[in-house]
């Protein structure tokens, strides 16, 4: 059965590591029938959430008039959503975590997803992408029959095409085609 599959890419780098993986995914999830958008996040207006809580007043509505709205109604759309970020200071970048917490608006819409998780870091070690890895599993906590399906770490790799030398390449590619 064929799902809807968004792909969110926090990668400022067009083309960079991570960016790269959500190609690789994007293909295998594409070549296994699924209905896949891929969605640079740098590439949109995203305000961050400022707290004002507007939105419990307004039914979900925000306050900030910007491509989040229709970003939000495409992951609660979709069946599976894949973060993806390169590893700043050990955690998640700011253009991903900007959209994390922005679903606050209607984040109790966003249910029943499948989770993949994408990140890329210079450091060698698996162990340096766990807060990363934990700033996912904590939004995804979050969501009501939430199940988390794979993870790919790139590691060692900072030059944008470094990590198509490294396992996390194909490994990204047979991920998207599981789904």
């Amino acid at each position: 059965m064929s799902k809807k599959v968004l792909i969110l890419s926090g990668s400022p780098r067009k083309g960079g590591n991570s960016d790269a993986l959500c190609d690789q995914f994007m293909r295998g999830a594409v070549e296994a029938g699924n209905e896949v958008e891929k969605i640079r996040v740098a590439e949109k207006k995203i305000g961050y959430c400022s707290g004002c809580y507007y939105c419990q007043k307004t039914g979900g509505v925000c306050a900030k008039k910007d491509d989040m709205t229709e970003l939000l109604q495409k992951m609660i759309d979709a069946d599976v959503i894949v973060f993806a970020s390169p590893v700043y200071f050990y955690s998640v970048d700011a253009q991903l975590k900007t959209v994390i917490d922005r679903t606050v608006a209607r984040w109790t819409e966003v249910r029943d997803k499948e989770f993949y998780y994408i990140m890329t870091c210079a450091d060698a070690a698996v162990a340096s992408q766990q807060r990363t890895l934990e700033c996912f599993r904590g939004y995804a906590d979050c969501v009501e029959g939430a199940k988390e399906m794979g993870v790919i770490y790139g590691v060692d790799v900072y030059a944008p095409g470094e990590v198509e030398k490294t396992p996390a390449f194909l490994e990204a590619y047979e991920m998207g085609k599981s789904v």
